[in-house]
Parts: C-alpha cells; structure tokens; sequence
C-alpha cells in the first residue's frame, strides 16, 4: 500500500500519521500542500490534524484551496481512499467530498482527552477491522469538532449506513452523536478523533490499530 501524507502550514499531526500508515505496512510518501500532483500509485491519502494556516478563516478552508487540495479530490473521484482526521476532516467538508459543516464545540472550550466510540458499521475498508457496536477509545484534540449537517443530510447519512463512528458520551454537541462520516463511495473517511494516536501500547491504547489494518488488507486483497 502506498500511502500519501499531506502537510500544511500549521499541520501538527502528519508525522504520526505518517508513522501510523508506515506501522501497517505502507510505504509512506510525505506531500507538501504546494504540490500539484500526488506520487505516482498512491492508494490512500491522509490529511493530518492540526491547524492548517492557523485555521484563520474557517477551520480546513484555506488548506482546502491549495495546490493539493485538486488532487485529492481527483484521487477520491476516481475511487481512490481518503483518511482525514480531526483538522483533515475540516479539510474534507470543505473540499465538499463530505457533507456537513463543523462548528465550535457546544462547550466553546478546547477538549484533549480520550473518548469512547461506538463502531457504527463495519462496511468500509477503514473499519472493517472492527465489529459492529464495539466500543473503543481514541484520544480526541479539536476546538471545532462539532459536527453539523441539515436535517435531509443527516437522515442521507444515517439511511445510506454512513456514519462511520458515534460518541457514546457526546463531548462536543455533534448532531447524532457522529464522530466520522464516509463518502456515498464508502472510500473517504472524515473522524475528528486520533486513530494515529491510539496504535502503540505508550499511547495508553491501540484501538487505532485495526482501522489501518483493515485498510491494509482491503487494499491487498483488491
């Protein structure tokens, strides 16, 4: 699996990501958000956390007009997989491959801890590892988590079997509890928790771990 990692100016999250994809058995190639093409058989993109460009305007939307931004969304248009976390998942609604908005959190406070998800399907190469309902614990770092979508949105994303995650304590007042959502394609991902930060024991966890391996296995079995 060859997997791409994108760095903004403010991205704080990519060498973990990078380590995280690297710890599954990717070959990982580092991408600066100025570069107008992806490398050569890339299989899946990851758009880190952080605070792209300061996150100055609104969250994700400044990163979401660089250079790179049109290749992603090329590579996802032809099937390509996408992972964007936490400030990636800004990144992503913006880009417009995933619907919704997100807002500040309800609490207008910045949260850092772990938090307990439900897996809310299994039907996507990113959690496919996991069983259905299964609760797990991923650390969160966001200040605009809040996940927001109109009423006709949310009812698409709940009736097409898309929401990836649920919190099962709400710590930021997303609209049905959602903590990732998947593209119509099943192939992009958007979560506002940290999988990377959950695959080695001296995190304190690693329910991280099956998420890139079910995508590992689903891209060597394809």
């Amino acid at each position: 699996m060859k997997a791409a990692v994108i760095t903004f100016p403010g991205s704080n999250c990519d060498r973990d990501l990078a380590v995280a994809f690297e710890a599954a058995g990717a070959e990982v190639t580092r991408v600066w958000h100025k570069d107008a093409e992806l490398p050569a058989g890339t299989d899946v993109v990851g758009i880190p956390g952080g605070f792209s460009f300061g996150d100055y305007l609104r969250c994700g939307a400044i990163a979401a007009r660089s250079p790179v931004a049109k290749a992603v969304i090329a590579h996802a248009e032809r099937g390509g997989y996408v992972l964007g976390v936490c400030n990636g998942f800004q990144v992503l609604v913006e880009t417009g491959l995933l619907p919704g908005a997100l807002m500040r959190n309800a609490g207008l406070k910045f949260i850092c801890k772990p938090v307990a998800l439900e897996v809310a399907t299994t039907d996507s190469a990113f959690t496919s590892g996991y069983t259905a309902g299964q609760h797990i614990t991923i650390p969160i770092a966001h200040h605009d988590g809040n996940y927001q979508a109109d009423d006709e949105t949310l009812a698409r994303l709940q009736g097409e079997d898309r929401v990836a995650f649920r919190y099962v304590q709400n710590p930021n007042g997303s609209r049905g509890d959602i903590a990732g959502i998947l593209s119509a394609n099943r192939r992009v991902l958007g979560m506002m928790p940290h999988p990377e930060r959950a695959v080695d024991p001296r995190h304190g966890g690693t329910d991280g771990v099956a998420m890139f391996a079910g995508l590992m296995q689903t891209l060597a079995t394809a």
